[in-house]
């Protein structure tokens, strides 16, 4: 009876299993020329969990096109998945045509350059189980308090091809994605987009269907659970209407209302500093997970325990949905560029700090963010990289520095060229143009360099030397300071030879002034130096006597 039994419960995947292989872990890095030259015009997935087997019954449909002509169609795949057909344009492929090398789905379909073709995957299998979601990515199975399923999935780390047939780097964002997703009795299915209708199915089941304008290939995402919905409508200060939606579980409507208040607020925020919302003929979504969180477009994973930061807002909802703007509607062109997603979206709670309470709450959280910037490895290579070299730094990596000396590096840029330039650079390279008004928004691929290309046009200076400087090298640069003969002497030294035109704020009696240090400058004698532009607020300008005990504990970043 035993062995029966037995025989009849088969083994439910737990934490890491299914197990996956390196190319399937990896995204984004060094793509096949065959690959490079195809784009997703569209996708549609079909989305069908088995939350008593563990399992994914899934199709695609991919509108492909072909920049340069390619002997056949690759694209990225989990290996734990079994392809059942494959058809081209109506026509079903043989299965001497359909090839499975590690982790990618290789079709024998040659398309001349422009070409389009119409692509049908039929697909199932055991889908792999985050160890530890979002950081290590994958399914999500969870229960409620009262033991129904609670369900959702992450891919930004190992990328799409955890969930569907997809081109697993930054770039490979399909034009328009409509998703079907079915959910089991009694749950509902939240997703990307703008919802087009619910399906009611006769064995209870249901069936979400939602269109996304060019999400980034990570942000689809499944969620399902027996959600509740607060929704509401956002009048933005550019005249449209928003609509606002937050998906959580029952019993915690009061701390659901208390987050969902946070919405507006934070919407201004950023239309006020950044601009328009991006995806407002969408929708501003957030969706309650069992994990904590991720800048899933229009649906962002919200799993903080409703805890607000000192700083009286919730920190983690405000940092996901600054991803809409820094991460969705600009996405990196390359993970060499992942700091554009991570330190903008870092540098705006600051900025909403200083935008609820002044220049001291500013202050006291940029301190906050300094205190963890490591110096461990160049936040930017300059060289095509996967997710992992840029995030581990047991890859090489700079690791959290992306976070904070990216939020850090934007902080000493704004400060550098000033505000007008700095807001019109921002608005320019998330935008494509100073001057943005609602509508809808194509999203953007842009680097660092991007960024710096713009700076310059705005500013009408070079500022290679800026980001070389902050951004390409390991280490921060040091201010010495050296008495001669009555005066004080200040240079920067860097970690590699150049000039670093990095002015600091010498305080002479009670007149402030900012001075250039390129090749090192004389300031009186009894001068107090500022080399952190917070200080001011800070109270921390520092003697010169003082001053090299002062750097011995402190990490310098102007």
């Amino acid at each position: 009876m035993s062995g029966a039994t037995a025989a009849q419960s088969p083994h439910l995947p737990g934490k890491g299993e299914p197990a996956i292989t390196a190319p399937t872990q990896r995204s984004g890095g060094i793509r096949p020329t065959e690959q490079a030259a195809i784009r997703l015009v569209s996708a549609e997935l079909w989305f069908a969990l088995d939350p008593a087997r563990r399992t994914l019954t899934a199709r695609a449909r991919l509108g492909v096109r072909a920049a340069a002509t390619v002997p056949r169609l690759l694209l990225d795949l989990d290996s734990n998945y079994t392809v059942r057909s494959v058809t081209v344009d109506g026509r079903a492929l043989p299965a001497t045509s359909v090839q499975r090398p590690d982790g990618q789905l290789a079709l024998a379909v040659p398309l001349a350059k422009g070409a389009v073709a119409a692509v049908d995957i039929a697909y199932d299998g055991t889908p792999h189980v985050a160890v530890n979601a979002p950081w290590d990515d994958g399914i999500v199975w969870s229960t409620t308090s009262d033991g129904r399923p609670w369900i959702a999935t992450t891919t930004e780390g190992y990328g799409c091809d955890l969930l569907w047939p997809c081109l697993d780097f930054p770039e490979g964002e399909p034009g328009e994605a409509l998703l079907h997703i079915t959910a089991p009795r009694g749950l509902k299915a939240p997703s990307n987009g703008r919802l087009l209708g619910v399906d009611p199915l006769p064995d209870g089941r249901s069936v979400w269907h939602w269109r996304a304008r060019q999400p980034n290939t990570y942000a689809i995402a499944i969620n399902l659970g027996p959600y509740e919905v607060i929704e509401g409508r956002y009048r933005s200060r550019y005249g449209n209407e928003i609509p606002l939606a937050y998906w959580y579980l029952p019993g915690e409507e009061t701390q659901a209302r208390a987050l969902f208040a946070e919405f507006a607020p934070t919407l201004d925020f950023f239309e006020t500093v950044i601009g328009p919302y991006p995806f407002g003929d969408e929708k501003l979504g957030v969706v309650e997970t069992p994990h904590k969180g991720m800048e899933h477009q229009t649906i962002n994973a919200y799993g903080n325990g409703y805890a607000k930061a000192p700083e009286g807002f919730d920190w983690l909802f405000h940092h996901e949905f600054s991803h809409e703007w820094f991460g969705n509607q600009l996405t990196a062109a390359n993970w060499d560029d992942y700091w554009l997603h991570e330190g903008f979206g870092s540098y705006m709670q600051p900025l909403y700090g200083r935008w609820r309470e002044g220049e001291a709450r500013y202050a006291v959280m940029l301190e906050a963010q300094r205190n963890q910037i490591a110096n461990r490895a160049p936040v930017v290579r300059d060289r095509v990289l996967t997710e992992e070299e840029v995030y581990e730094p047991t890859q090489g990596g700079a690791g959290t520095d992306i976070y904070y000396k990216g939020s850090w590096t934007l902080h000493t840029l704004r400060w550098l060229i000033g505000d007008a330039a700095f807001y019109e650079s921002v608005r320019r390279l998330v935008y494509g143009r100073p001057d943005p008004r609602p509508g809808n928004f194509r999203p953007r691929f842009g680097s660092t360099r991007d960024f710096e290309a713009i700076v310059a046009r705005v500013t009408g200076k070079d500022f290679r030397w800026f980001f070389d400087t902050y951004l390409r090298d390991r280490a921060l640069p040091e201010l010495l300071a050296t008495r001669d003969r009555g005066v004080l002497r200040l240079v920067w030294k860097t970690e590699q030879p150049r000039i670093f035109a990095m002015p600091v704020e010498v305080q002479v009696g009670e007149d402030l002034r900012r001075v250039a240090v390129p090749g090192g400058v004389r300031v009186p004698a009894g001068a107090h130096v500022t080399i952190d532009p917070a200080a001011r607020v800070l109270r921390r300008s520092v003697a010169v006597e003082e001053y090299q005990a002062w750097r011995a504990r402190s990490t310098t970043l102007k």
